[in-house]
């Protein structure tokens, strides 16, 4: 069998804010199901993506509680996701720009995290197959 194929995402949004993380999810959701090996550089806002304590809340405004209200959480997404890869033979290595991190007081990420830098980013764009920047607006 073929050594599976690297793919490398950048991400810069924060949750909840545009539709471009939702798209990100959708790709590295196909890409773990493939058994594809996974780097992600979280950058600027989207380093809140793997925040650890993120927590679900009610909605008052429809009368529903916690459960009812089902909000998503991008920490359980990522955690799915880096599973995901694992079952499926490859890989998710997920990088928070440490910058980014200090910045934004997100230094509490799930577990599977790591902080880094830029250079994280060159290398894994260096040693992967295909690259994808999903930048802000």
């Amino acid at each position: 069998m073929a050594e599976n194929k690297t793919l490398t995402f950048a991400l810069m949004d924060p949750p909840f804010e545009n539709a471009r993380s939702t798209t990100a999810f959708r790709l590295l959701d196909i890409a773990a199901k493939r058994g594809y090996n996974i780097n992600v550089f979280a950058y600027e806002g989207a380093v809140s993506l793997p925040f650890a304590l993120q927590e679900a809340h009610p909605n008052a405004v429809h009368g529903r509680d916690v459960e009812e209200e089902n909000h998503p959480l991008p920490r359980k997404y990522i955690a799915a996701l880096m599973q995901s890869a694992a079952d499926n033979g490859g890989t998710l290595d997920w990088v928070n720009c440490g910058l980014c991190v200090d910045e934004r007081g997100m230094g509490e990420a799930i577990e599977g995290v790591r902080r880094g830098s830029p250079a994280d980013f060159w290398a894994f764009a260096e040693g992967s197959d295909n690259t994808l920047v999903i930048p802000t607006k």
